[in-house]
């Protein structure tokens, strides 16, 4: 799944959107990544529309913890894959391919580049944020 972003941040497709639900993270719960140290299928009745996008939770204290303060729980990145934005690439992680680092969900296009990021992350983050800025792939 490649992701394609644009000047407009608002056109992109972003957060592991499902292209058929519409589900942010394919439904998943990005709360429980935090807490469960795991995605989490949200439940349908725990919905939150942020950032033109809608959420999943799987109870209602997910739910306000992510409506309280949603930058800490929503994928960095908007949900690029940190790697390959660091070697120049813009691609759509995968939500079931993730890390948690420095306090920030990351979604990863492979299990791959998520070994390689976390072989040298401080450099490949500052590298991901510069090259996210420069494609419109940043909030």
């Amino acid at each position: 799944m490649a992701l394609v972003c644009t000047a407009d941040p608002a056109r992109a497709t972003d957060y592991a959107t499902d292209p058929v639900s519409g589900y942010a993270l394919g439904g998943r719960d990005p709360v429980a990544y935090f807490v469960d140290r795991m995605p989490r299928e949200g439940d349908r009745r725990q919905e939150l529309r942020w950032d033109d996008t809608v959420w999943m939770f799987v109870n209602e204290g997910n739910r306000a913890a992510f409506e309280k303060d949603p930058q800490i729980y929503a994928p960095h990145l908007r949900g690029c894959d940190p790697l390959a934005l660091a070697e120049g690439f813009v691609t759509i992680g995968n939500p079931l391919i993730f890390a948690l680092h420095d306090g920030r969900l990351l979604l990863f296009h492979s299990e791959i580049n998520r070994f390689l990021f976390l072989s040298d992350p401080a450099s490949l983050q500052a590298e991901a944020e510069t090259q996210a800025l420069a494609q419109g792939c940043s909030r």
